[in-house]
């Protein structure tokens, strides 16, 4: 599959359970999230809400809090390094939410927000979801631009959220074809 990001055309390959390449291979899939990288990157993270939110508004997460059945720790890995991850709830009512996308900051622009994002679509199509929704902050215009890219639009609060002034809920059908052999 090709498609454009940004000014780049990227031609995408299904290589197996939920894995993607690009021309430097990303490979996107759910693996234990007690693992240090998973660690570093939710502190990234959390770093970068701390820069763009008030403390009331910020939802600091562990490793640890990720150990559920019905949630899905998806890492983005460029010859074997972590370089960005992204957690998946099965809601358990035909959707899914997205939730803590990270890319590294030495790797950003290179792709890896949307492979995350198409390998959270191509998880959540294998657990049978037929909507993905998520919650992204206000000020936070670069995962805005990826999101409307991915053909996501925006929504009313999903619960159990409800309405902030820094909060924008997104939500996108996804389409029951499979992914590209």
């Amino acid at each position: 599959m090709t498609e454009r990001i940004g000014r780049s055309l990227v031609r995408w390959r299904y290589v197996g359970d939920m894995s993607f390449a690009l021309m430097n291979p990303i490979s996107v899939k759910p693996e234990h999230p007690m693992q240090s990288e998973v660690s570093s990157l939710l502190q990234q993270s959390d770093a970068v809400a701390a820069m763009l939110y008030p403390g009331e508004y910020r939802r600091p997460i562990d490793a640890e809090s990720l150990v559920k059945t019905d949630t899905y720790v998806l890492i983005a890995r460029i010859a074997g390094k972590a370089v960005g991850m992204c957690v998946l709830f099965d809601r358990g009512d035909y959707s899914t939410e997205l939730k803590r996308m990270i890319v590294d900051a030495q790797s950003r622009g290179a792709g890896i927000g949307m492979a995350l994002l198409k390998g959270a679509e191509a998880q959540a199509m294998k657990l049978g979801a037929l909507t993905m929704l998520l919650e992204v902050g206000t000020r936070n215009t670069e995962a805005q631009q990826l999101y409307r890219r991915g053909g996501y639009q925006p929504c009313d609060p999903f619960p159990p959220y409800a309405e902030t002034p820094i909060s924008l809920f997104m939500t996108r059908r996804l389409t029951a074809a499979a992914p590209p052999p």
